[in-house]
């Protein structure tokens, strides 16, 4: 269908036309999003400053929403999207010119992706709003499940892609191409009409200063009870979802001794099940009464996905639930979104859907922060060890932030409380993550032996480690006891009858770190003090 007064492209046909240059502008930016981390880090060695280029993005983005909001409902929302796509590729063009001339610096992204995120603050409240006037309500649902198609296909190809061009074109072929699929994008723009909606008395109501209409937004859903519920519905279930989902990495690294493989297996299979849930949303058009594919799908996706990956106890198990956790998404969302798209006026959406986004996205930072403690404490249930020394095989993302945001420490070591570093291979072996130290037990064990039949008797003196002996630096908590691993006592009986005599100066530098202290916090040496008492004792014993 044609619009008769432009011959411009209307209605679906339009918007195919329009989705087709955003999925492909999303599948070049997707590249540069995978590509740009790995050039710069294999140019400077330096991963501190990319940790907070998200928060660069984001921050704006959050900030600006509610009166990007607003400047979309007053504005052309046609040209909205396309001077988004224009910033998004002007600065994309900067980030390959620095490449190019070898002047790229890690504060140049900061900017890039700042004023990035500024413009994109515009692009969903544009797009979104403009499905409310292209097409009719029963393609709402359908329209929105192609754009999670988008989404969900530009997730898993844009890596695959970018990884297999990388090697032949480099990192500034990779941004080349995201230029021309910013063009694409705003060509196909060109291409189509998209009408501009009437004005209601919803409109004229929310009409003022720019800060009185960024403002209407969150007004507009406090008055509408049924608007307002259905956001709570949806900020509850993105809140307890978000926090189990932030947990699962680390269960399923847990139980699996930590094989990498097997979480990648999950998340695989939830990426696929996210594109399946999305074509048949696409080919489907949701339920008649869309209500029912946001509570059946919510209900869905929590008992066959989160639920099933909390009780489940193999791999393919939990691919299982990710594909159907992941595979319901697409409906709830596009059920949802056409749920609002056909509730609200048209001429007050932009601002509406920014304070939707607005509360979606600040809630998220809250359940992350939430699930770090109960990551600590749920990872002591999936390990033999009874004293949640668990936790410190958690790499969550504030401890990442810790320790290579802010140079504390590196990946091999964990940031305890007040400034205390631990070894993480020693922290591996308390939880018998890694089972080292075999071969050195067995060298002991045979030189034993050799001795004793010459008469001589080899002295072992057992010395614990220091997170052995400092828990609490760890994970918060009272400690009758030094943490012992549970098959110590074997080992240490191992070498007892093999000839040696063993010294274990476990309980005596417990009882000693009660008086003073038996470890520097942030090397690995003893302190002079505890040096002394243990020498001694070994003095005393032989």
């Amino acid at each position: 269908m044609k619009n008769p007064a432009t011959g411009q492209p209307q209605g679906m046909r339009a918007f195919t036309v329009v989705w087709i240059g955003q999925f492909i502008s999303l599948l070049g930016t997707s590249m540069t999003g995978f590509a740009l981390p790995i050039y710069v880090f294999g140019e400077t060695g330096r991963v501190q400053e990319l940790a907070l280029l998200g928060l660069a993005f984001m921050l704006p983005l959050i900030v600006i929403s509610p009166f990007a909001g607003a400047i979309v409902d007053r504005s052309n929302r046609k040209l909205m999207m396309m001077l988004s796509d224009l910033a998004a590729g002007l600065m994309t063009i900067v980030v390959l010119i620095l490449v190019s001339t070898g002047q790229l610096e890690i504060w140049h992204l900061f900017i890039t992706n700042a004023i990035s995120g500024l413009f994109q603050a515009f692009q969903w409240p544009a797009y979104s709003a403009a499905i409310s006037v292209m097409l009719p309500k029963e393609q709402y649902a359908r329209a929105n499940g192609m754009i999670s198609l988008a989404e969900s296909g530009s997730g898993i190809f844009a890596p695959v892609l970018a990884a297999a061009l990388l090697g032949f074109v480099g990192l500034q072929g990779v941004l080349l191409i995201d230029i021309f699929t910013f063009l694409f994008a705003i060509g196909a723009l060109l291409l189509v009409y998209i009408p501009q909606p009437p004005r209601t008395a919803e409109g004229a109501e929310g009409q003022g200063n720019l800060l009185t209409e960024a403002a209407y937004g969150f007004k507009y859903i406090w008055r509408r009870p049924s608007l307002l519920g259905l956001q709570l519905v949806f900020m509850t279930g993105n809140f307890l979802t978000t926090i189990a989902m932030t947990i699962v990495p680390a269960m399923v690294l847990l139980r699996t001794d930590n094989n990498e493989l097997a979480l990648g297996s999950v998340q695989s299979a939830g990426a696929v099940g996210g594109v399946v849930g999305a074509l048949v949303m696409s080919a489907w058009g949701g339920p008649k009464r869309l209500v029912h594919g946001v509570l059946l799908g919510w209900f869905f996706s929590s008992w066959l996905g989160v639920v099933l990956l909390g009780v489940g106890q193999t791999v393919p198990v939990w691919a299982v639930a990710g594909f159907c956790g992941i595979f319901f998404v697409p409906i709830i969302n596009g059920s949802n979104q056409a749920i609002w798209q056909a509730k609200v006026a048209p001429d007050v959406q932009g601002r509406v859907f920014s304070i939707r986004r607005l509360i979606a996205w600040g809630i998220d930072p809250l359940a992350r922060l939430l699930a770090i403690p109960l990551a600590f404490e749920i990872a002591s249930w999936f390990t033999v060890s009874k004293t949640n020394l668990a936790a410190a095989t958690v790499r969550s993302g504030m401890q990442w932030v810790l320790t290579h945001a802010l140079t504390e420490g590196n990946r091999e070591v964990f940031l305890g409380r007040d400034g205390w570093l631990f070894d993480q291979h020693e922290l591996d072996r308390l939880v018998h993550a890694r089972r080292d130290g075999n071969e050195v037990r067995s060298d002991l064990i045979k030189l034993a032996a050799r001795l004793k039949e010459q008469d001589t008797q080899l002295l072992v003196i057992a010395i614990p480690e220091r997170a052995a002996l400092y828990p609490e630096q760890i994970r918060p908590g009272r400690y009758a006891n030094v943490v012992r691993l549970d098959d110590e006592s074997v080992k240490l009986g191992e070498l007892k009858a093999a000839g040696a005599d063993v010294l274990d100066m476990t309980d005596a530098l417990w009882e000693f770190r009660d008086r003073e202290l038996a470890f520097f916090s942030q090397d690995s040496h003893w302190t002079p003090e505890a040096m002394k008492m243990v020498a001694l004792t070994v003095n005393k014993h032989v």
